[in-house]
């Protein structure tokens, strides 16, 4: 089974790629892992903080994870699986690309700053060329809407 990987953070465009996967993937008899990932800098304390801060860390995940994840096998008929990973980003998205040949989509969510897209979308296109599938960028300002329309 193919399945889209989105990636799990903080950003408000990550919404949008959430549900732009779960849509994709319920019309296309595909699944959805949702992949998070702990940035090293977050644990630079002695190493029992350490171990209860990466508790914590990955609590926060699983609450997380569960709105999406309740989201779509109500709404999209898709039982989601998350990965919490620890790393840097960029590495660790392909790492788990890697690691799982399922995974056949990219999908991240593009920020509407001024900015620009967003650290995750600006590095990996950097790369686009080389990378082993296709990433989907889903425009963080597109409405459920226009969402439904066309996945």
């Amino acid at each position: 089974m193919r399945k889209f990987l989105v990636v799990l953070d903080d950003s408000k465009e990550c919404l949008n790629a959430m549900r732009f996967a779960a849509m994709r993937a319920a019309k296309s008899g595909g699944g959805v892992e949702v992949l998070s990932i702990i940035p090293p800098e977050e644990f630079n304390h002695w190493i029992g903080v350490a171990d209860l801060m990466r508790a914590e860390a990955k609590e926060r995940i699983e609450v997380h994870f569960e709105v999406f994840a309740k989201w779509m096998r109500d709404k999209q008929g898709i039982d989601p699986s998350l990965v919490i990973r620890e790393g840097e980003v960029v590495p660790e998205i392909l790492e788990q690309i890697s690691d799982d040949p399922e995974i056949g989509v990219l999908v991240l969510g593009a920020s509407t700053d001024k900015k620009g897209p967003g650290p995750i979308v600006t590095q990996l296109s950097k790369n686009a060329g080389s990378l082993p599938i296709p990433i989907t960028v889903v425009p963080g300002d597109l409405s459920k809407e226009r969402l439904e329309a066309i996945t």
